[in-house]
């Protein structure tokens, strides 16, 4: 929209600083009551800020149309100011429960905390990184799981990036790493890696996590023991860009016990479904990023088409598939938070 002329700039201008001032004053001014239940929100006391605020009673048609453009467009500010500025940074927790049919009764109740697809940077997806940080810890989980994608690979062919290129965005994972040494759980963190992981500098991000405590499971699977039984935390490298072997990571697994996977791709769960493979974890798919109603959302990645956003059933294996922390190549999402996933497992 180009408004044309000063007088509607300044109107546009007054529009915008309302509209502010009535968000700010309802969240933050005494006497503003803001009750928030199934994303809609109310906001008891604004008729006083609107009342100094009215039209004419029978406006011109000049202006009644002049109002409605600068009312679209407050719309469109409104709605991507939410985009940009709020919901890219506001976390929110899923908390859901993993019936597993191998599983003994004595890891009822076992609680992993999973984050998934950081792409860190030092200005936007550190924003909801903190506060994930800050949330997981509050939930004093037994295990924390983050599920690959640290940070963000070039945008240009794969081909045609640079070793400088791919260096340079490698580096984001030393202050990425450095922050996730806050992350507390009674049995640690553990990793995997993401496309964007793999298609940097693998190596160099791998030994960077390690450095800082963060195992990184790689065709390769953890025993955790309780009261005398065994849980297996198995991951793959990463499907698209890497060189997973799903049989080396379950090598010497016993029949009889259970298996959660981590698999950045949630649509390899086809194939894992194939195996003995209780639960599979996974993101790579950020939920869409951007959820538009009736068509939900307009690009998924590949792998990630199937089974975007949720928890699953595969056959015998369970999936759930995390929206993500951070964004790629714009910082929006909308109808899509930052995801926090509790996975409380339980025996079927």
């Amino acid at each position: 929209m180009i408004l044309k002329t000063p007088a509607l700039a300044l109107e546009f201008r007054d529009l915008i600083a309302n509209w502010i001032r009535i968000r700010e004053e309802a969240r933050y001014q005494s006497g503003m009551n803001c009750v928030v239940s199934n994303q809609i929100c109310r906001i008891e006391g604004v008729d006083k800020l609107r009342s100094s605020n009215r039209l004419s009673p029978l406006p011109t048609r000049r202006k009644f149309l002049r109002i409605g453009a600068a009312g679209a467009a407050l719309g469109a500010v409104a709605l991507a100011g939410d985009g940009v500025i709020f919901e890219p940074n506001r976390p929110r927790l899923v908390s859901i429960e993993a019936p597993l049919a191998r599983l003994h009764e004595s890891w009822d109740g076992f609680r992993i905390a999973q984050l998934s697809d950081l792409h860190y940077d030092d200005y936007f997806s550190i924003v909801p990184l903190r506060k994930a940080i800050v949330l997981v810890n509050d939930l004093q989980p037994d295990l924390i799981v983050l599920t690959g994608d640290f940070v963000t690979s070039p945008l240009r062919d794969r081909r045609r990036r640079s070793r400088p290129e791919l260096g340079e965005a490698a580096k984001a994972i030393e202050p990425c790493a450095l922050l996730l040494t806050q992350l507390r759980a009674k049995l640690g963190v553990v990793a995997i890696l993401g496309n964007h992981d793999v298609g940097t500098a693998p190596g160099y991000i791998t030994s960077v996590l390690e450095s800082n405590r963060i195992p990184v499971l790689k065709n390769r699977s953890l025993p955790l023991e309780r009261q005398g039984n065994r849980l297996w935390l198995a991951g793959v490298d990463d499907v698209l860009d890497g060189k997973p072997d799903l049989g080396l990571a379950l090598k010497g697994i016993p029949a009889s016990e259970p298996v959660v996977l981590l698999a950045h791709e949630p649509d390899w769960a086809d194939y894992a479904a194939k195996y003995p493979v209780d639960l599979q974890l996974s993101g790579h798919s950020h939920g869409g990023q951007i959820r538009m109603p009736l068509v939900g959302a307009p690009y998924l990645p590949e792998l990630a088409r199937k089974y975007p956003w949720g928890l699953r059933r595969i056959g015998p294996l369970t999936l759930y598939t995390n929206a993500g922390i951070g964004t790629i190549r714009i910082p929006i999402r909308f109808d899509c938070p930052p995801e926090v996933t509790l996975i409380t497992l339980r025996p079927a």
